[in-house]
This record gives C-alpha cells, sequence and structure tokens, in this order.
C-alpha cells in the first residue's frame, strides 16, 4: 500500500476509471449488463464535471476509484444537508485486500472533516459483503428509513458515518 498514491482524478484517468468500475460492477454481477446504469458508470467525463473523481494509483496504473458529491448536486443522489456522500467505489481485482479501497474511503472522511459536514453517507448493495465488512469496520452504520430501491427492485441500504 505504501507505493499507492489516492489523488484527485485527470483526464488522462477517465477511461480507466470507467473501464474499472464497469468492471467491478458489470462483471461482478452487481448490475446487468443492459441497465442504463452502466451508461453512467462509464460516463467518468459526465461524474467529473459534477463531482470529485478520486483514484488510487500504483506504477501509473488506476487501481482504485470513486466519486465524491457534494449535497445538492447532479451525483449526490441521497446526501442530505451537512452529508458528504460518495458512490460508485471500485478496487481493481489484483488489489483487493491491499487497502486501496479503506484508503480511499478514509481519504473522503477527512475531506469532509476538513469542510466541516457533519457525516458521509453511501448506498450499497446486498451483495457487497466485503465492501460492507470495510464501512462498518470503519464506523459506518445502516440507516434503514433511507434505504431505497432500484428500478429494477433491488434494495439498496444507506449507510452513515456521524463526524460530529
Amino acid at each position: 500500500m505504501s507505493d499507492v498514491r489516492i489523488r484527485d482524478a485527470e483526464p488522462g484517468d477517465y477511461a480507466a476509471i470507467g473501464a474499472l468500475t464497469v468492471d467491478v460492477y458489470v462483471g461482478e454481477g452487481y448490475v446487468m449488463p443492459e441497465s442504463p446504469y452502466v451508461a453512467e458508470l462509464a460516463d467518468t467525463v459526465t461524474r467529473a464535471a459534477a463531482a470529485e473523481i478520486l483514484v488510487a494509483v500504483q506504477d501509473g496504473t488506476v487501481i482504485g476509484s470513486l466519486t465524491m458529491a457534494r449535497p445538492g448536486t447532479p451525483f449526490a443522489d441521497i446526501a442530505r444537508p451537512g452529508e458528504l456522500e460518495f458512490r460508485m467505489l471500485a478496487t481493481a481485482k489484483q488489489a483487493r485486500g491491499s487497502g486501496v479501497g479503506t484508503a480511499l474511503v478514509r481519504y473522503v472522511i477527512e475531506a469532509a472533516r476538513t469542510e466541516g459536514f457533519a457525516a458521509v453517507v453511501l448506498t450499497t448493495m446486498p451483495d457487497m459483503v466485503d465492501a460492507r465488512r470495510m464501512y462498518e469496520r470503519l464506523g459506518f452504520i445502516p440507516v434503514p428509513e433511507r434505504g431505497w430501491n432500484t428500478m429494477a427492485g433491488l434494495p439498496l441500504t444507506v449507510m452513515r458515518l456521524p463526524l460530529t
């Protein structure tokens, strides 16, 4: 993990971010290939115009990414005033278990603290067992009353980390 750098994404990273995100979400069965959400996962250019994209880079290769969205912005699905949201966390298979996902989420938590947010929020799927374990380890707790369903009816869990 010492040779992994977390930073803001640059335009030269966008294709790799889109490919990685689609590979994780579609390739691992979280999103069906025919879902309209696949286009959103792949479209890093649009996301970067409205949200902050973070990357984990090792030896010049993008091995992780997430989208950080402030409340009231187009990619903030669930963030309420005072909450910083992150979405679309993706970690390359070869980097799993190395702390890349945790480092990306910790970056969001520190950004939220620095900017004076009261909490960090995210939405996760039932099958994302490893990610959910990481979120719980970092102190995120489910907020059942904020859960929602995809257009296909898949239940989603909102999790929140209070910072104050």
